[in-house]
């Protein structure tokens, strides 16, 4: 039985402390179940220059971050940032969005803004405005890999799976150990893809990445590999 949290639980708003492209996120898992405000890494500077050279996307670990002079942010906009960010965790969305947008038309280069502006909107069922934020935040910076996942969140909501899956493929290609992208592309993959075997794949992944810890998503598997035995036997001649 497909089961009810999974579509709920991916919802999940997160605050992001990233103001702009370098990521310094940690492997801590981001669980899809997760209701509360969620604090990641912090990062002081925009996006790399256009000219910086890329990783590849093939790299079988965390790709470098390009050696690329930046200049300092204004210490006025660390506390504005950090003051909306404030106003996020506790739980006041009106004033958190009034300082997200404020930041994100002074500073539209800082993808940060953009991206807590997606999830607030998608908090508040709002999901059109929930991808063009997320849609802002990711070509704002593009080697942050939890705006490319938030937009996947937002892009499923939204009803456009295919979208959703590149936008969670890209974030692993980014950081290939990012735990709570592996489990909502698996997510995606068995409730809305209807590809079980890929689904198996990644839940199995998703495992052991994170210790074999989630009771639920070791259920969710074994649910799927019933529903993949089913369909194969199906389909074997009589």
């Amino acid at each position: 039985m497909r089961s009810a949290e999974r579509l709920l639980g991916a919802a999940a708003l997160l605050a992001l402390l990233t103001l702009g492209g370098c990521s310094t996120l940690s492997n801590t898992v981001q669980a899809v179940k997760d209701t509360v405000v969620t604090p990641v890494a912090n990062a002081l500077t925009p996006a790399p220059a256009a000219s910086a050279p890329a990783a590849p996307a093939s790299a079988p670990v965390k790709p470098a971050e390009p050696v690329v002079a930046q200049p300092p942010l204004d210490p006025a906009v660390q506390r504005a940032y950090d003051n909306a960010v404030r106003a996020l965790r506790a739980g006041r969305s009106d004033e958190a969005e009034k300082g997200f947008k404020a930041l994100a038309q002074v500073h539209p280069e800082l993808g940060g803004p953009h991206a807590n502006l997606g999830l607030i909107y998608r908090q508040a069922g709002k999901t059109a405005e929930s991808v063009a934020a997320l849609e802002k935040a990711v070509a704002a910076s593009p080697q942050q890999a939890q705006f490319h996942h938030q937009l996947g969140l937002s892009y499923r909501a939204a009803g456009q799976f295919q979208k959703a899956r590149a936008a969670y493929e890209r974030a692993l290609e980014l950081e290939p150990e990012y735990a709570a992208a592996v489990l909502n592309l698996g997510i995606l993959n068995d409730l809305y893809l209807n590809e079980p075997a890929r689904a198996l794949e990644l839940y199995e992944r998703y495992q052991a990445l994170t210790g074999g810890r989630d009771q639920a998503v070791a259920k969710w598997a074994i649910e799927v590999k019933n529903r993949k035995d089913k369909l194969a036997t199906k389909k074997e001649p009589s």
